[in-house]
């Protein structure tokens, strides 16, 4: 009987040490694919003929492309600014993403028209110390109302 109840409890042990690791776990490196749908607020100044400026902000919520896991059901913020010069649009910005339980990972990203590179430049909780950039493309945007979606990869590294 004692020996049953060991390996009941080691079981449950296991499954416990074994549920809490893969809440809390990120593999060491891997690739994170996400969209995200955005409300965009900005304004554009016209500066010259054929030359636009403008900046404003986005928010929105995550989607991890598998349906779960880093990043999934989680808030994304941004801020940008851009530059039209004769057909040319580069475009410059600063993002956080995150998970429900409050993790982030914080971007500098660059872009021109609607693609780009994400820059990772840090990290809170099991993001911490994170490393790494990947693309981004967007579309938008969707009606009236200033709505965008982007498409996005990260490949990563954890220390």
């Amino acid at each position: 009987m004692n020996k049953t109840l060991e390996i009941l409890l080691a079981g449950c042990c296991l499954a416990i040490v074994s549920a809490v690791a893969g809440a809390q776990g990120l593999p060491k490196s891997g690739s994170i694919s996400w969209h995200t749908g955005w409300k965009n607020v900005g304004e554009t100044l016209s500066a010259a003929d054929g030359h636009l400026q403008g900046h404003g902000s986005a928010v929105g919520t995550a989607f991890n492309d598998d349906g779960s896991g880093p990043l999934h059901l989680g808030p994304a913020e941004c801020v940008y600014t851009f530059l039209s010069l004769d057909d040319a649009a580069p475009s410059k910005g600063y993002c956080a993403f995150g998970d429900p339980d409050g993790d982030r990972i914080f971007m500098d990203w660059f872009g021109e028209g609607n693609s780009g590179t994400n820059v990772i430049v840090g990290g809170t909780g099991k993001y911490l110390g994170i490393t790494g950039s990947g693309p981004w493309t967007g579309s938008g945007p969707t009606g009236s109302n200033g709505g965008w979606v982007t498409f996005q990869r990260l490949d990563y590294k954890l220390p």
